[in-house]
Parts: structure tokens; sequence; C-alpha cells
């Protein structure tokens, strides 16, 4: 059964938030402490659900498929990769709930956020 949505719109903003997290995935790959794996299993989500071509090229990629395989085939994500991940997502949001944020319904949303990021990371199994 396809994953894809059947509204031309909606699948148009996947494309868009699944490229996105590409971008951001590639930074990663540059930057130190960025995680990079998160926003490509994320790219996948979304490309999965808005076109299979782009869901192919981004699972099969040289540079950037290394990244999710492990995580699609159910191996996992490294240890390192996790603990830069969980760091730089808590050190973010809790600066930004701290001193960026003004409205408290918006601060308790990026805890509440932080805190299914934090699950969903930590279930994930630990790859070599």
């Amino acid at each position: 059964m396809s994953k894809l949505n059947k509204h031309k719109s909606i699948r148009l903003l996947w494309i868009l938030f699944g490229s996105f997290s590409v971008a951001m995935g590639v930074v990663g790959i540059f930057v130190p402490g960025w995680p990079t794996t998160i926003f490509l299993i994320i790219a996948s989500y979304f490309y999965i659900r808005s076109s299979n071509r782009l869901y192919e090229w981004l699972v099969n990629n040289k540079l950037l498929g290394v990244y999710i395989k492990n995580y699609l085939l159910g191996k996992g994500m490294p240890f390192k990769a996790k603990i830069i991940s969980l760091s730089t997502m808590w050190i973010f949001g809790l600066l930004s709930i701290l001193f960026w944020i003004p409205n408290n319904l918006v601060k308790i949303i990026v805890l509440l956020l932080l805190v299914i990021g934090t699950l969903f990371i930590l279930r994930v199994k630990n790859s070599e």
C-alpha cells in the first residue's frame, strides 16, 4: 500500500519539508555538533509520503543514504550521534525556553517536543 498522500498540495508541502530536512542534514555533515541522521530520517518520512522518486534518491544516495540506511534497516543509530543530537536539541531548546520565547504556552509546547524527541531518539537501537 502506497504511503503517498492523495492531495497534490499536501505532497508539495511534504516535499518542501523533506528538502529542508535534507539541507539541515547536509549542514550536519560539515558542522561539528549539528545532527545529520535525525534530519535525514525526518526527510525520508516526508519524502515517502510525497514522492517515490525523491525517497529512492535519498535512501540510495551515495553520500546521504549511508546515514539513514542503518536506521531504516533496523540497525540503529550511532551512540555518538544520539549524544550529539540530544545535547544540541536540549541546549537550544532550553535556551529558547529560558531566553527567547516570551509566551508560556509556546514554552510548554517546546518542552513537550523536547521530551517527545528525546524519547524517540532513546528508543532507537544503538549501532556500532
